[in-house]
């Protein structure tokens, strides 16, 4: 497994602009009926939504499309969790089976099971038009960040981190991710030239940026105070936070073209999912 080389790295610290109120239209509930807890992951070009819900102990993955839930769940497993989906309807995500995390692609109906070499666990996080795949793989009880390219794996470690993980890419061949370093958590874009940028927002103790479009905003959650809110970014470096009002916490998640954005929001101690346009 080759490594994905960073050849230059810089820093900056994201400004807070406006509150969301005054960008964001309207939020959209996302409850799968009978759940206890939904959590969308992903959103395509065309509306097309997955992520997973919770009923009792057990996690079922779902796709939404145009108002229509369809289980997804690979046979078998405990959970089945999927992140991300492509303009094609290609589903990228993970499944739980004997105590072991599995990474899986979900293509007309198949699917393809998806392990790094060596590692103890593998988790797809997104998939791009091209079927291009990021995600984590733990190996030797680090967390390293991963690309698959046309069947090859190359690692993706950000230099001077403990851990790192790759959570979005984008039809460039743009990534976002997280690191950590000296306990805090921070956030990063790696272009398709291997020019590394860290992104925080200033006064959080963990940035993760989750999603990004081919416009390059970025969509993703940070933590300060204890209080978990949603932030996009778009290519100009300008920031916003996402609340969902009323929430005790609001996590944005997945992005597509159009600037729409999914995730979850607690309210009364259950986790709902939105979609914000």
């Amino acid at each position: 497994m080759r490594t994905i080389k960073v050849v230059a790295c810089s820093v900056i610290m994201l400004t807070l602009l406006v509150p969301v109120s005054a960008q964001v239209s309207d939020f959209i509930t996302i409850d799968v009926p009978g759940a206890s807890s939904t959590f969308p992951r992903g959103i395509n070009p065309e509306g097309d939504i997955v992520g997973f819900y919770l009923v009792g102990a057990a996690s079922h993955g779902f796709l939404l499309r145009q108002g229509i839930v369809t289980d997804i769940d690979v046979p078998g497993p405990s959970a089945t969790r999927p992140r991300s989906i492509n303009p094609q309807g290609d589903i990228a995500g993970f499944y739980v089976a004997g105590g072991v995390t599995h990474g899986f692609l979900f293509v007309e109906g198949s699917f393809t099971t998806i392990d790094v070499p060596g590692a103890s666990s593998t988790q797809p996080f997104g998939i791009n038009p091209r079927g291009d795949i990021v995600g984590q793989y733990s190996a030797g009880g680090i967390n390293h960040g991963f690309l698959l390219h046309e069947g090859t794996f190359a690692a993706i470690d950000v230099p001077g981190a403990s851990s790192a993980g790759a959570f979005g890419i984008n039809s460039r061949g743009d990534i976002v991710g997280q690191y950590s370093a000296g306990g805090i958590t921070h956030g990063f874009l790696l272009d398709k030239h291997g020019s590394l940028t860290t992104i925080d927002v200033p006064g959080a103790s963990s940035t993760q940026p989750l999603g990004i479009n081919p416009r390059g905003d970025i969509s993703g959650m940070y933590t300060a105070g204890g209080i978990t809110h949603g932030f996009l970014v778009d290519k100009e470096g300008n920031y916003t936070s996402i609340d969902v009002p009323g929430a005790s916490s609001t996590a944005a998640q997945g992005i597509n073209p159009r600037g729409n954005i999914v995730g979850t929001y607690s309210a009364g101690g259950i986790t709902h999912g939105f979609l914000a346009r």
